[in-house]
């Protein structure tokens, strides 16, 4: 029995059943860096056609978490598939450097800005920068990304900055940029304003009050002349009761309908619609409405401040609406949008009299000094003492916050750069390249972003803050005009690029450097002038990374086919590089947007360090290996928001030991096969590998469609069902006895190896870009003869087999016989578990068949013990018998006997043959055969 082992074709492969990938993995990242695998990926597809997808700069603050994780592991995938399937596809990686959080931590280490020069916080920052930017990047190389990560781009260097800063100055040629008094979000605790992106919506309680206005007798008259002139009142509602101070208007829509409503002696106004809800709520007991008149008959009253001494005109306006309130809406043009566009249409003051920290001015009475949530109770209180406080509760309703403090916001007007969103039509325009131009996927996402560059304000582009890239521009001193000529914004530019440190030059410049001779200011013709010391919004420096990097880097080509982040970024990333590049290119920078949603924890809740229910992924790479969080982002529907636990992971890791225990089966049954010398010609390959192999590049093409639509999540259940059913339960199964008994050189066993090859290396590439630490494994374990030019797995190409393997005929034959195959195993089961047969070789099949499924088979007749895996089974047209098991094949049924002859000690099979030679009495005929040739 020993000798018989010995002549058995066993598997024998180096590669290792287990992975071990917590201690392997850094092995091979360290032989990928060694031997530059990156450029190995790259040069391979030299000439190709180039497939640029840009990087979404993360924030160089902080640890990677399991967000950012997932985002470059389906960049990686996707860079990765592309260079496999032949086309140039670089990966240059990105921070986003400048900004809010990098400054607010750099001036908590030194102890406050106001000690330190701009210049030296600048200098801080970019170390602090840097810092966390070498930390970032090598936990993102230990999740196997591929990129040039020795020359990634960052906000903060020189060339960037430079380009960033020749995009504002395009945008001076072009017209587009506006420096106006605005109401903007602010963000009082990080004193600065805020662009849009930066804003998050969260519960928050807020006083809801109803405020009555006193009414002027002379216009008052003439709408209602039945109404008393020292006591007819019009009623607002807000729920931002500290904006009162700053009311100049009430605002009526024209066409709604308004009550004249009496109480007593005293008369108030408001849209019909709501007077009964507003009488119960103020508790009038008893009221009458003594006129009705159209909104825009109001239009020309003039009602009084509550508590200042000045009018407040009523005037008509189309965004009031009937939701809730009165309808009649109180108008503070300094602090809100509508407002502010109200205001001008009507001459009023922009009024907004507060700091920087969000704090009423010392001039404004009864207030000075208070931040605006702090007065909130004070002007209740004061409304309440001259008797104009109608009603007031507490409401919890969805408020905006600072993403990064996470406290309430306010709109504040302000003197701000804009770019102007309807000069040149730039809001019709990249409209119009969000519906036509661009791939949105989800195709929601076309909808989302549409709907937000339609209804958006123009784009406040200043920030008060001293960590970006400056505004290049003059302020008069002596009349606070600004001079911002394109020209002379573009000569400034170019000494940023030559500058060490970029855009430092602007602060450093002596003002004398930097002011055109003899410049005079257009309004008032003064002639002395200080720099502006506002910079860029951090939107508008990523935004414009199309320049310095799609279009700056001689790898890269604009605009570029793939944009990929989270569902965030559409008011986002995408959204100030689409306005940014549709501004000055008037194309998108884009040619496809994807999106990923957000990773929850198993339950399906938001991770919070407060719940402890965050992962991180350096635990999960601790423990499983970045290998298996790699799967976990391949096995999600990522375009959705994604769940992931300790169970999730558990589900994944058996998944992995299958997949990779199926590589090793057919890896050790490969360990003699030269493909220059043993690969067998398709057409002479025995039907089953062939029908097989058909199979399996049914598969392979399936997974590279998925690729293409970015459908990942399908790449790894079609692979995962080929690897543990279709292979492992079936073909491999099946094929075993043929590989490991047959002659080492016989054309059954070299056909099936043949088989075996081809399916590796489809399987290998199919699973390269998301399996990339086992993929590169089992391709430096390959036999030298077999293995694909190249140091490594990726400077192959993905391997495709042309030409019909079967006909439709073989093809339904091959189906069929599987069919039955079914059938036969589950009539099997029944005697294995009852130990009438203790191993299906223990059994003889007979198929008991009629019509076209008895020719069928019959054809193949010689081919059913070995996919059956039985020691013997016929085919018959005979009738079946009483006690033939009818399965789920129509006309055929299947008859399970025990198997005739002896058992061979060599291969199980049962024969009637056995022991017909006297130099091996226990063997088989076919056994003998190949043990004569074994020893001759």
């Amino acid at each position: 029995m020993s000798d018989y082992k010995k002549t058995l074709n066993l598997p024998a492969t180096t590669f290792p059943m287990k992975g071990s990938l917590t201690q392997n993995e850094p092995k091979i990242l360290d032989g990928w860096y060694q031997t530059d695998a990156y450029g190995a990926m790259i040069g391979a597809n030299e000439g190709c056609t180039p497939y640029v997808l840009h990087d979404g700069p993360p924030y160089a603050n902080g640890h990677i978490h399991i967000g950012h994780a997932m985002n470059k592991i389906l960049k990686d995938v996707i860079v990765k598939h592309r260079n496999l399937t032949g086309r140039q596809a670089q990966y240059v990686p990105g921070w986003d450097c400048h900004g809010l959080p990098i400054e607010l931590k750099v001036e908590q280490e030194l102890g406050g800005k106001n000690k330190f020069s701009i210049l030296e916080i600048r200098k801080k920052c970019r170390e602090y920068a840097l810092k966390y930017l070498d930390i970032q990047r090598e936990e993102f190389k230990r999740l196997g990304v591929l990129g040039t990560w020795d020359k990634p781009y960052l906000t903060m260097t020189p060339d960037y900055e430079t380009a960033t800063a020749r995009e504002l100055a395009n945008f001076y040629k072009l017209g587009s940029v506006q420096r106006n008094k605005k109401p903007i979000y602010w963000c009082g605790s990080c004193e600065t304003a805020l662009a849009e992106a930066e804003v998050e919506y969260d519960d928050h309680s807020s006083p809801s009050i109803y405020v009555r206005f006193p009414l002027q007798a002379e216009e008052l008259a003439r709408v209602f002349p039945q109404a008393p002139a020292d006591d007819s009142f019009i009623v607002i509602w807000t729920t931002t009761p500290w904006t009162i101070p700053d009311n100049l208007a009430v605002a009526v829509h024209p066409d709604f309908e308004y009550d004249l409503v009496q109480v007593g002696g005293t008369f108030y106004i408001l849209a019909k619609e709501l007077v009964a809800g507003c009488a119960e709520r103020f508790g009038w007991g008893e009221w009458s409405v003594r006129a009705t008149v159209q909104g825009s008959a109001l239009e020309g009253l003039v009602a009084r401040h509550p508590f200042y001494d000045r009018p407040s005109p009523v005037v008509t306006a189309d965004y009031v609406t009937l939701d809730a309130g009165t309808g009649c809406v109180h108008t503070a043009p300094g602090h809100g949008r509508e407002d502010y566009e109200t205001g001008l249409r009507h001459g009023l003051e922009i009024l907004s009299p507060l700091d920087d920290e969000a704090r009423f001015l010392p001039s404004v009475e009864f207030f000075g000094g208070k931040n605006v949530f702090e007065a909130n109770p004070l002007v209740i209180a004061k409304l309440t003492e001259v008797g104009h406080l109608l009603g007031s509760e507490k409401i919890r309703h969805s408020y905006p916050h600072c993403w990064r403090c996470k406290k309430p916001v306010i709109f504040r007007a302000t003197t701000q750069w804009f770019i102007a969103m309807e000069h040149d039509n730039l809001r019709g325009k990249t409209l119009g390249a969000i519906d036509n131009d661009v791939r949105w996927i989800p195709s929601w996402g076309k909808e989302r972003i549409h709907s937000m560059i339609k209804f958006r304000p123009d784009w406040c582009i200043s920030r008060q803050r001293m960590w970006g890239v400056p505004i290049i521009a003059l302020l008069c001193k002596d009349c606070g005009d600004a001079y911002f000529d394109g020209d002379w914004a573009h000569g400034i530019v170019d000494r940023f690029a030559t500058h060490p440190t970029g855009a430092d030059y602007w602060f450093e410049a002596p003002l004398t450097e930097v002011v055109p001779k003899g410049l005079t200011c257009p309004k008032c013709g003064g002639t002395h002038w200080e720099k502006e010391d506002d910079i860029l919004d951090v939107w508008f420096d990523s935004g414009t990374s199309f320049a310095a990097v799609v279009e700056g880097r001689p790898e890269c080509s604009f605009p570029a086919d793939l944009y990929l982040e989270g569902t965030d970024q559409h008011r986002g990333w995408f959204h100030s590089s689409l306005l940014a590049s549709m501004g000055t290119r008037g194309v998108p920078p884009y040619k496809t947007v994807l999106t990923h949603g957000f990773v929850l924890d198993g339950q399906g809740r938001k991770m919070s360090k407060s719940i402890g229910n965050v992962v991180a992924p350096q635990e999960i790479i601790e423990k499983h290996g970045a290998e298996v969080l790699r799967l976990w982002v391949a096995s999600e529907n990522y375009q959705e928001d994604l769940r992931i636990s300790d169970e999730i992971l558990r589900r994944l890791v058996d998944a992995y030991r299958k997949i990779r225990n199926t590589c090793r089966f057919i890896l050790g049954n490969l360990s003699d096969f030269n493909p220059a010398t043993d690969l067998i010609a398709t057409a002479d390959m025995l039907a089953l590998d062939r029908y097989a192999l058909n199979m399996v590049r049914a598969k392979h093409q399936t997974i590279q469609a998925a690729y293409e639509n970015f459908e990942f999540h399908k790449v790894y259940h079609t692979l995962h069902n080929l690897c543990t059913t279709d292979l492992s339960s079936y073909y491999l199964d099946i094929i075993k006895d043929r590989v490991y008994v047959n002659g080492a050189t016989s054309l059954e066993r070299r056909s099936a190896q043949t088989a075996l090859y081809h399916m590796l290396l489809m399987i290998v590439g199919d699973m390269a870009p998301i399996l990339s630490f086992t993929s590169e494994e089992i391709f430096q374990h390959l036999p030298e003869a077999m293995r694909p030019a190249g140091s490594t797995v990726f400077a192959m190409r993905v391997p495709e087999i042309e030409g019909a393997l079967l006909t439709e005929e073989e093809t339904a034959i091959w189906n069929l016989v599987f069919a039955v195959r079914g059938d036969v195993t589950r009539a099997i089961e029944p005697l294995r578990q009852s130990k009438e047969l203790g191993h299906s070789l223990d059994a003889k099949v007979i198929i008991h068949a009629t019509g076209e499924a008895f020719a069928a088979l019959s054809g193949v007749a010689s081919d059913l013990r070995d996919v059956f895996i039985v020691s013997q089974a016929q085919v018959t047209d005979q009738p079946a018998p009483a006690e033939a098991i009818q399965g789920e094949v129509e006309g055929v049924a299947v008859v399970i006997a025990r198997a005739l002859g002896e058992k061979c000690a060599r291969c199980w099979i049962h024969d009637e043959n056995l022991g017909t030679d006297p130099e091996h009495p226990t063997a088989c005929p076919r056994c003998t055969k190949v043990l004569k040739e074994y020893h001759a």
